[in-house]
């Protein structure tokens, strides 16, 4: 290039080739995937945790379960919100001061000398997650060019995803069993403080959008989600009679109508409702709702089997988790790379839906004589391959659809739909659990219960068989080809 070519560029000065190929993406695609595991990990690590905070804070029965719906309800209550936000100031500025944010909370929380204090911890963990999460799907495909590089960046986004919850109580246990407690809080602050440097020095900023902030949008969106997840979280300890319930539902209702009519008329939504507007670009976001709603179950009621009725201990909860996850990290490494490109998102997307299906309908087949061998491993193992199978399409198609200048938006969305659809199936199936307890026992309960749970994939697997749909390949020239950023093999 000579002297006048480059000055007629002034704003895109060439990098080093090492660190424009490789050491720069694929070091901040890592940055990416392990932020999306922290905060999705942190919504189910101190599960296992809980009998030690109330043994040590004193917590009563009734305040307990706020350690993890204080988190639930601030992550999902502000991510339509912070997704907005995030395109206006910068997804990399965003990811940041919301982990900060994170590892301030999280400090604060190991710390918490009493319950108020640990509650109020959790609520700001819940806030910064909320920050931080849209940017990560934002990030991950500016780093990204489309078709295979992309495939295979996103199942690992996919990975850390979907396996966070049973990392989470792997996790926790470990910590819980070997350090105490705080050490659930206290594991984030030097894992936050390597994305924050490692966000600093490996990814570029992506494209400001500049907007005038929708404040009625935000206030009635977020308002919406609170009411949502508070009313199916509460349901699930007090029933759906409960008066706090049904008002919740009715602000909920309330708010997201107004809603409705608020973003037909401003210019900058904070919800774009274009992407509810055709059953082929809602499909995908139903099917992140349907799918971790079933999900959740199978989390939650298998470390209710393997403690109550198995007798494991905190840990050996978290372990018996890990063919789950091992069968989800074997997936991941084969259907980007052959699977997807061969077959496309639809047909792989259905067979992790019917799979999914499949592993919940056996999961509701133990009893209070089955062991862990014939109850949960067999299940947990068909779980594991279909969810990886079932998350990288949808998120794939998700994304894909979304026009430039609303790839935020459409993260915040996937997300939300994620943290609505756990708190919905995890308020319905425990619903089932104690009806069918009370008459039959607990081991009754929970095979009940996932087998209800099963209904959730099922509804997703219609949706998408009929309204799924393949990404195009698209091929870039030459000078993008050779620009493009290499993801980790």
């Amino acid at each position: 290039m000579t002297t006048t070519e480059l000055s007629e560029h002034p704003t895109t000065p060439p990098l080093p080739p090492a660190r424009r190929t490789l050491r720069g993406p694929a070091l901040g695609l890592i940055v990416v995937f392990i932020t999306q595991l922290m905060l999705v990990v942190d919504a189910s690590i101190v599960n296992v945790a809980l009998p030690d905070i109330q043994k040590e804070l004193h917590f009563s029965p009734t305040d307990l379960s706020w350690v993890v719906t204080a988190y639930a309800l601030a992550f999902g209550g502000l991510i339509l919100l912070s997704g907005k936000i995030g395109s206006i100031v910068g997804a990399r500025l965003a990811l940041m001061v919301g982990v900060a944010l994170f590892i301030v909370a999280s400090a604060i929380g190991g710390f918490a000398p009493s319950p108020e204090i640990l509650v109020a911890a959790r609520v700001l963990q819940g806030i910064g997650a909320a920050i931080a999460a849209p940017s990560t799907l934002v990030l991950l495909v500016a780093n990204t060019t489309e078709g295979p590089n992309r495939a295979r960046a996103m199942s690992l986004f996919v990975l850390a995803a979907g396996s966070g919850g049973a990392i989470g109580l792997i996790l926790g246990g470990f910590l819980t069993t070997s350090f105490g407690w705080e050490w659930v809080m206290f594991v984030n602050v030097p894992i936050g403080i390597l994305i924050i440097v490692g966000a600093a020095l490996f990814l570029r900023e992506t494209e400001r959008v500049p907007a005038k902030l929708d404040l009625g949008g935000a206030a009635v969106s977020t308002i919406g989600m609170v009411a949502l997840v508070y009313g199916f979280t509460r349901a699930a300890s007090h029933g759906w009679n409960d008066v706090q319930v049904i008002v919740s539902f009715a602000a909920a209702v309330i708010s997201l109508v107004s809603l409705v009519f608020i973003e037909r008329r401003h210019s900058s939504p904070v919800v774009q409702l274009h992407f509810f507007s055709r059953m082929r670009t809602a499909t995908p976001l139903l099917g992140m709702l349907l799918v971790p709603a079933g999900m959740f179950g199978f989390f939650y009621f298998a470390a209710l089997f393997t403690q109550n009725v198995l007798g494991f201990d905190p840990l050996g909860t978290g372990l018996a988790l890990l063919p789950f996850v091992a069968a989800m990290l074997v997936t991941n490494e084969i259907a980007p790379r052959v699977l997807l490109p061969r077959v496309g998102e639809k047909v792989i997307g259905v067979l992790g839906l019917s799979g999914m299906t499949i592993g919940l309908v056996w999961l509701g087949q133990m009893n209070a004589s089955s062991t862990f061998v014939s109850g949960i491993l067999g299940p947990a193992i068909v779980l594991g391959i279909s969810a990886g199978l079932t998350f990288a399409p949808l998120t794939s198609i998700a994304m894909a659809q979304a026009p430039k200048g609303e790839v935020s938006a459409a993260s915040s969305l996937i997300q939300g739909m994620q943290q609505l659809g756990g708190s919905i199936g995890v308020a319905v199936l425990t619903t089932v659990f104690i009806a069918v307890t009370a008459v039959s026992g607990e081991a009754r309960g929970i095979s009940t219960s996932l087998l209800i749970g099963a209904a959730f994939p099922a509804a997703a697997l219609v949706l998408f068989a009929i309204w799924g749909r393949r990404i195009p390949a698209t091929t870039g020239d030459a000078e993008e080809s050779e620009q493009a950023p290499v993801v980790l093999h």
